[in-house]
């Protein structure tokens, strides 16, 4: 058979099949190629954008901060034990469930209709996540461009924003008041798989030049210590703070629960080894963020050294750090605009990589639910839902924008997608089912030994449920209203926030009402179970893969309706 390659994700097939002709109409009994919806063109295209899915800005701007904050390096034992309680399971799981049924984060559902509202969830928190993180993206370009000059504009603190406060170096106030009115820049999403070959790999390239340069400075030392050195303290491991933010951060860095790495891995051959392939980018996602920290705190080490300051007094987190912190301490440095200009290039690069993916997961969303109109015409598709992003992202782009950005963020990426998680793990493990999880895997990887599945069946069970249910309530429990800097957000702006929790989450009520309602059954109960049950075209997208069990509880693939129009 000819092999398909893509530019997006099953945006391509072989165009020398008739309109007409079926999945089921052809003799593909040897292959695992996915002619109607497409496959990856290659492994190496998948990883990458995982990688690049997986690995962003959070890996930059947050991890370093929290492992400083949270005693250094004994930060790392409780980062470790979550990746592997929390963190690994999940993204496992997520990935093995879209590769099985070769559908995105809504459509994959069919193995519990009751719960499709999850993914209507996950694709609604992509959604907004999408909308100002491209403005995010505009922010980081806006000072790449600027970054062309010498001296570096905001050398003169900020006054070329028209700043209404001084900046770190004096005693004044320690942030200065970033606002944006102008600068936006529209991030076209064509062909990027070619692009991600760069965009996922260059930040590795920045980073070990910015540690080079960084740890070459004087008083790059003290910033290394703070980080991971002499301020490592192994007591903090007592305190319930260092555990949720390890949790925390693990869970957001590897993008779970965003419907991102179910929608990328719906375009995986029926037999790629998903287990190997979730191993391999947790790891680099999880060792990018250490490493990251060396090369940030390295040169704020030396811009605390300069202005004769801790380290703690120049450290900051998320847009304080990349947009102020940081490029003040580049400013100091010879050849300054190099610095400057190689440090938002890679913010940019990190940026479009979540971004394409993020973009993906709702475009294949679309084509998922309505593949008779709208399959064919993917890249109308695609350029609609960028331009109607775009227009929505202006709001980011006003000269509040960054406070509108702030908001969402710290409701959008919380407690929506946490709640996701919870219900998308019991759903599979409890309802769906552990034992007939693992056999989907098994069809698909192959069988392992009974202490290989032991491991999962208690983190999928049992472990990871606990722990997100934990970092759930203890979120709850230690909500603070949003602020940003000196700022604190009016009461309206605080209740718009959890309005868009709300909005998020009620589609899994909703949806599972729906589908209860449409079971059939002769009373509450028999119609919840019957809710619960895979539909009948649920299992592998392609019927070579439909054997042994799928044709007898799923009714045989050719004679079965919805399955034949595939």
């Amino acid at each position: 058979m000819e092999k398909v390659g893509i530019a997006l994700p099953g945006f391509s097939k072989n165009n020398h099949l008739p309109e007409d002709t079926t999945v089921a109409d052809e003799q593909v009994d040897e292959s695992d190629e996915n002619v109607e919806r497409g496959n990856w063109s290659s492994k190496t295209d998948y990883l990458l954008s995982m990688i690049g899915y997986a690995v962003g800005l959070g890996n930059v701007w947050r991890f370093p901060y929290l492992a400083y904050k949270n005693g250094g390096g004994a930060f790392l034992i409780p980062y470790v034990i979550m990746l592997a309680l929390a963190g690994m399971p999940l993204f496992f799981l997520e990935c093995s469930f879209g590769q099985f049924a070769s559908l995105g984060p809504v459509a994959v559902w069919k193995a519990v209709p009751i719960l499709q509202g999850v993914g209507i969830t996950m694709v609604l928190v992509s959604t907004f996540v999408t909308i100002y993180y491209n403005c995010i993206i505009a922010y980081s370009l806006y000072y790449l461009f600027a970054s062309f000059q010498f001296p570096l504009p905001w050398t003169d603190c900020f006054s070329w924003w028209g700043a209404d406060e001084t900046c770190s170096r004096s005693p004044k106030d320690p942030l200065c008041n970033l606002t944006l009115d102008n600068g936006y820049f529209e991030i076209v999403n064509k062909t990027w798989l070619h692009v991600v070959y760069f965009t996922a790999t260059f930040p590795y390239l920045v980073l070990i030049i910015l540690l080079i340069r960084g740890a070459t400075l004087e008083g790059a030392y003290k910033g290394i210590e703070y980080y991971i050195g002499s301020q490592s303290n192994i007591t903090k491991l007592r305190d319930a703070e260092i555990w949720k933010d390890a949790a925390t951060q693990i869970f957001y860095s590897l993008s779970v629960a965003w419907g991102g790495l179910t929608a990328l891995s719906s375009y995986n051959k029926f037999h790629n080894n998903c287990y190997t392939d979730a191993i391999i980018v947790c790891v680099i996602n999880c060792g990018t963020s250490v490493f990251a920290g060396f090369a940030i705190f390295s040169i704020l080490g030396h811009m605390a050294h300069i202005q004769d300051k801790l380290v703690s007094e120049v450290a900051k987190s998320g847009f304080g750090l990349a947009f102020i912190a940081y490029p003040e301490a580049l400013a100091q440095l010879p050849v300054a605009p190099l610095w400057s200009i190689l440090f938002f290039f890679m913010l940019v690069t990190l940026g479009l990589d979540s971004q394409f993916a993020s973009i993906e997961t709702i475009v294949t969303t679309l084509l998922d639910q309505f593949p008779n109109y709208l399959r064919s015409k993917r890249i109308f598709v695609t350029s609609g839902a960028c331009l109607v992003f775009f227009l929505l992202g202006l709001v980011c782009v006003t000269q509040s924008g960054i406070y509108w950005i702030n908001l969402i963020d710290h409701f959008t990426a919380g407690w929506g997608i946490l709640i996701a998680a919870v219900v998308e793990i019991i759903g599979l493990s409890w309802v769906y089912g552990i034992n007939r999880f693992i056999k989907d895997i098994e069809m698909m990887i192959g069988g392992k030994n009974w202490l290989f599945w032991l491991w999962w069946r208690a983190c999928w069970g049992f472990i990871s449920p606990v722990l997100l249910l934990a970092i759930l309530i203890w979120s709850l429990v230690t909500f603070i209203p949003p602020t940003y800097g000196l700022v604190e957000y009016p009461g309206w702006a605080t209740a718009l926030g959890w309005c868009m929790i709300i909005f998020y989450i009620m589609w899994i009520p909703i949806i599972a009402i729906v589908k209860i309602v449409q079971a059939k059954g002769s009373n509450l109960w028999q119609k919840i179970v019957a809710a619960s049950k895979p539909t009948p075209d649920w299992g592998p997208y392609l019927k070579q893969h439909r054997g042994g069990r799928y044709d007898k509880t799923n009714q045989d693939f050719t004679s079965n309706p919805e399955m034949a129009k595939r």
